[in-house]
């Protein structure tokens, strides 16, 4: 016969290990930060940001002193239940900032989302050709 050893539950327990867990747990204060991918080409620069699950509504894109700023919320979805075991889909406030050389062309940038992907296009500013007199 075997032998079965019962523990009680204690659901702190779990959160402390979920938060010693997770890659940047406890580092910003909404719960979670979206992943980006940050590339360049030779005529612009480029961020890719996960945010499943954010509406374009409340996604806020800035470019201000040399950073560009990603803003927005994901609200909290849950399901009307007694009790939840476990909870790893971040929600809330997000904000990522990145800073950019100055040859850049702001009044330019455009944004796209498509299947929780937010694809930010960053210009590089022309070089401007000036005319002697």
């Amino acid at each position: 016969m075997q032998r079965v050893a019962y523990v009680r539950w204690d659901p702190l327990l779990d959160l402390l290990a979920l938060q010693r867990g997770s890659p940047g747990a406890g580092d910003y204060a909404s719960g979670w930060t979206p992943l980006v991918d940050v590339y360049e080409t030779d005529d612009h620069f480029g961020i890719l940001a996960e945010v499943p699950g954010v509406s374009r509504e409340s996604i806020q894109i800035e470019f201000r002193n040399g950073r560009l700023v990603l803003e927005g919320e994901r609200a909290f979805e849950g399901v009307s239940c007694e009790q939840y075991h476990r909870i790893e889909r971040g929600h809330g406030r997000f904000s990522r900032a990145f800073s950019l050389p100055d040859a850049i062309d702001p009044e330019n940038i455009s944004a796209d989302l498509k299947d929780g992907v937010l694809t930010v296009k960053v210009p590089k500013a022309s070089p401007r050709r000036v005319s002697v007199d």
